[in-house]
């Protein structure tokens, strides 16, 4: 059975992170993505995502198999927060892959969906398109923080639940990528076909639904 949440969400079972990491990529669309804080909860729907595949991947963080520190929770079994710090924002991962396989699904964009007053809070902008269009924007306006790093995302306080099925999903090349060419042209960036909360729309390389 199903775990409900305080929102009376479905919360994701553990089987559902063993999947290719290219799948998991695509199967986050859609998904709830709550964090509940102390005196609030805030969540939103996954409308972007970005697969790394670690060890073959030039701009993967554990590209070669490195293993850091920052890195030692991508070695571990999927389904974990990866958070990291970039340019003072953080990012949000979940880990995918088969234990000592490290590989991650960045969480690109969502659509606000529970405690917008929050958000608005927090990220102070004009329009609520620009509460979470961004990977640095959604983990502010849903509190999501380093303290975050490493936990299972199947439990409170953050963790994904059933959302909605997307009607089209598109494929196209990452984003902001600078290691190498190669590594910019892989098609690994996945987002809700015409979802106005994507981060940045771009010519779709594939339309997968």
């Amino acid at each position: 059975m199903k775990q409900k949440t305080i929102l009376g969400a479905n919360m994701l079972h553990r089987d559902f992170f063993h999947q290719p990491t290219l799948e998991l990529a695509k199967s986050l669309l859609g998904k709830l993505l709550v964090k509940e804080n102390s005196d609030e909860t805030t969540a939103g729907y996954i409308v972007e995502t970005e697969a790394y595949i670690g060890p073959i991947d030039k701009a993967a963080h554990s590209y070669l198999n490195r293993r850091t520190k920052r890195t030692e929770v991508m070695f571990g079994e999927p389904g974990f927060a990866y958070t990291y710090v970039m340019h003072t924002h953080c990012l949000v991962n979940v880990v995918s892959g088969e234990q000592e396989k490290p590989e991650a699904v960045l969480i690109r964009a969502l659509e606000p969906a529970i405690g917008l007053e929050f958000m608005r809070e927090r990220r102070n902008v004009i329009t609520d398109r620009d509460l979470t269009n961004g990977p640095g924007k959604l983990t502010k306006a849903l509190g999501i923080t380093m303290e975050d790093y490493g936990h299972f995302l199947a439990v409170p306080p953050l963790f994904l639940a059933e959302g909605f099925k997307p009607s089209g999903i598109s494929a196209g090349k990452r984003i902001g990528i600078d290691s190498s060419e190669e590594a910019r042209d892989y098609p690994w960036r996945f987002w809700v076909t015409d979802n106005k909360f994507v981060s940045r729309h771009q010519k779709a390389t594939e339309i997968i639904l």
